[in-house]
């Protein structure tokens, strides 16, 4: 007897670590106590219910993702709006939280294209996971996403950088990305990485695109959106979106019409036609202002003495 009991001793001795090493915070399933959670919670199992299979495409995630309906929802509208799009993005969220809300009704009814997610950042605080628990995490995530939604292709997107210079956190989010990637086989799971369009040449992360250096401004959202339409589109089979041109204004190469000039000069407004958007005019130190347009009205620049109406 006493044998036996040596043994179960033994073997509880060699296996307790490969259990403490398996059972970590990332990867178990749990729900967050605050009211505020709970309510959001109720609302995303609502509007999984309300969109059902009408719904093209899902975004899972934490704060950053629920952002698409403060500083996003524009672009949101744009990019989102006629593929109907369910937002299950609850700010403070990690990898166990979003593991336990796909078994409490999030993905109930749902049967869509695509599923877009970017989750881990919060748990990239401090100590509170390693950059192996955290990969585990987003490991359980796409796999349990896949199994319960086996015709869902999920876009699963790098965490972005955060902090406002390079620092040792971003440094953890980088490594965990760089285990992420092996995620894809790019038949059933895409891996999207375009966090170095957050981050300017020196390094630091503008706070036009991250006001506080975590969350987005609507100028990040446009980044996200533009970032994955391709991918995107190709999932869902339809229609890429059409980014909107940068710059203020339009550019001479995008305009077409008959082209005219306008100058004033001491005796009144002169008008002639061009020939071409290159021609030369006939200026000189008493032309103050010269307007080029098109016969669609279109205004463009011409060096320093052009002006718009």
């Amino acid at each position: 007897m006493k044998s036996l009991e040596r043994s179960l001793l033994v073997c509880l001795v060699l296996v307790a670590p490969s259990i403490s090493a398996l059972a970590h915070s990332a990867v178990e399933p749990v729900p967050r106590g605050d009211q505020g959670w709970k309510d959001r919670q109720d609302l995303l199992n609502k509007r999984a219910a309300e969109a059902g299979e009408k719904a093209q495409v899902v975004f899972i995630g934490d704060s950053i993702t629920q952002g698409w309906e403060g500083e996003g929802k524009e672009v949101w509208a744009k990019y989102y709006a006629h593929r109907n799009a369910v937002n299950l993005g609850i700010g403070g969220d990690r990898t166990q939280h979003v593991l336990w809300r796909f078994d409490n009704g999030n993905l109930n009814g749902l049967k869509p294209k695509a599923a877009v997610v970017m989750i881990g950042t919060n748990n990239s605080n401090g100590e509170d996971n390693t950059v192996e628990q955290i990969a585990d995490g987003v490991t359980a995530i796409v796999k349990k996403l896949r199994a319960k939604l086996p015709q869902t292709k999920v876009l699963l997107l790098a965490i972005f950088p955060r902090s406002e210079s390079p620092c040792p956190q971003r440094g953890k989010i980088l490594q965990v990305n760089q285990i992420l990637q092996k995620l894809a086989d790019d038949q059933s799971v895409f891996w999207i990485d375009f966090g170095y369009k957050f981050v300017g040449s020196d390094g630091t992360i503008p706070r036009e695109l991250m006001p506080d250096y975590l969350h987005l401004s609507r100028k990040g959202y446009e980044i996200w959106a533009e970032s994955i339409e391709e991918k995107l589109a190709g999932v869902l089979g339809d229609t890429a979106v059409k980014a909107a041109q940068s710059g203020a204004g339009a550019s001479a190469a995008t305009l077409t019409g008959e082209w005219s000039w306008t100058m004033d000069t001491p005796n009144g407004p002169v008008t002639g036609a061009m020939n071409s958007v290159g021609q030369r005019l006939p200026i000189n130190a008493m032309t103050p202002r010269i307007l080029a347009h098109s016969s669609l009205g279109e205004p463009l620049r011409l060096g320093v003495f052009a002006s718009l109406r």
